[in-house]
């Protein structure tokens, strides 16, 4: 296994439209969301440790979540776990653990990959991401993987890329955000348009350098603290300034701006795993096309629900269809799939009228 390998996985997310199964306290990528015996996190860990040494995965999570990661990947060390102290999105996190592996290990390639995302065949995805890495080993290149649509997703940003390149590499010509769906249609039609998994590649001199280029003001501020970086005195340095970073997500940070950016059209099914209705479509059903987690289930005259308890409550359902069922402590969600993205908005309604304490 290439000792220049690493990857940094990303598991600070809450997972709000996964309520009430997610919390701010314990979110989704802790939970076993598909019914494996596996953890969203520790799925990925695994995944990535197909082809990348496992010292060299690095998690970034919120510094509240740290027990949780060394509880469910007993096999990673205090050096492996970088906490933010503040959420400040993507970029900020990416650039300190970026100057970290710098500091380590200067012939790095990364890959940046979410802790709670649903790939199946996991050879592909090894595959892409060998082949994005061998790309960025020869190439001052940030490389992304894209999904390829088979729907117009309103819910996904889309990555369009130059359509005349005959290579397996695309030059990437813009990233564009989620549209509506008469537009999400439109990119399908065109053929040059891929969904933009959030999985990036990169050679560890290239991503800082595209930092200095486009964010010189959070670069700075992290540069700073490079003769701490991997010391005792990290934390201090860390907790000091990790707030003054602007909140700011990679792909506005830096893939937008960029004009050395290249996609993979992947070879995988992927799914993110946003919410409820995307873990329904991964899920087996049953002969009513019910997607059933942990419950034992009667149903009548009910189709089409995502269906999920503690282990084994038996649930009675009558008179249902496409539905969300949710049962957790002391909460019960009875939801219409069809407005699973207010979710997020009633979680608000929710903590407002009953507690913090419930989201």
């Amino acid at each position: 296994m290439n000792k220049n390998y690493y990857a940094i996985l990303m598991a600070g997310g809450v997972g709000s439209r996964f309520w009430p199964m997610s919390t701010s306290e314990y979110p989704k990528q802790f939970h076993d969301m598909l019914g494996t015996g596996d953890t969203l996190i520790q799925k990925t860990f695994h995944r990535l440790s197909n082809f990348v040494p496992k010292e060299n995965i690095f998690i970034l999570t919120n510094e509240r979540y740290n027990d949780l990661v060394f509880e469910q990947l007993p096999e990673v060390t205090k050096r492996q776990v970088v906490l933010e102290p503040a959420m400040r999105n993507t970029a900020p996190c990416i650039l300190f653990a970026s100057l970290k592996i710098q500091k380590e290990n200067p012939d790095a390639l990364m890959i940046v990959a979410p802790s709670d995302h649903w790939i199946e065949d996991e050879s592909a995805f090894t595959e892409n991401v060998q082949q994005a890495f061998n790309f960025c080993a020869k190439n001052d290149a940030l490389m992304t993987l894209g999904i390829k649509p088979t729907y117009p997703n309103t819910g996904y940003g889309y990555v369009e890329y130059d359509m005349a390149s005959k290579e397996a590499i695309k030059p990437v010509n813009q990233f564009r955000e989620k549209p509506d769906y008469n537009t999400a249609k439109s990119f399908l039609a065109q053929g040059n348009f891929l969904w933009n998994a959030g999985i990036f590649m990169w050679s560890v001199s290239s991503v800082i350098r595209a930092f200095q280029n486009n964010q010189p003001e959070l670069y700075h501020l992290f540069e700073k603290g490079v003769a701490a970086y991997n010391t005792e005195i990290e934390d201090d340095f860390i907790k000091e300034n990790y707030a003054k970073s602007e909140n700011i997500s990679v792909d506005y940070a830096l893939m937008e701006k960029s004009t050395n950016v290249y996609v993979i059209p992947a070879t995988f099914d992927w799914n993110d795993l946003g919410t409820w209705g995307s873990l329904y479509d991964k899920l087996d059903k049953d002969d009513h096309q019910n997607a059933i987690v942990n419950a034992r289930t009667l149903t009548k005259d009910a189709s089409g629900n995502m269906i999920r308890t503690k282990a084994d409550k038996i649930v009675v359902v009558d008179g249902l269809k496409d539905y969300i069922i949710v049962d957790k402590d002391e909460v019960l969600l009875i939801f219409p799939k069809e407005k699973e993205q207010d979710i997020k908005s009633v979680l608000q309604e929710v903590k407002q009228k009953f507690g913090e304490n419930y989201g």
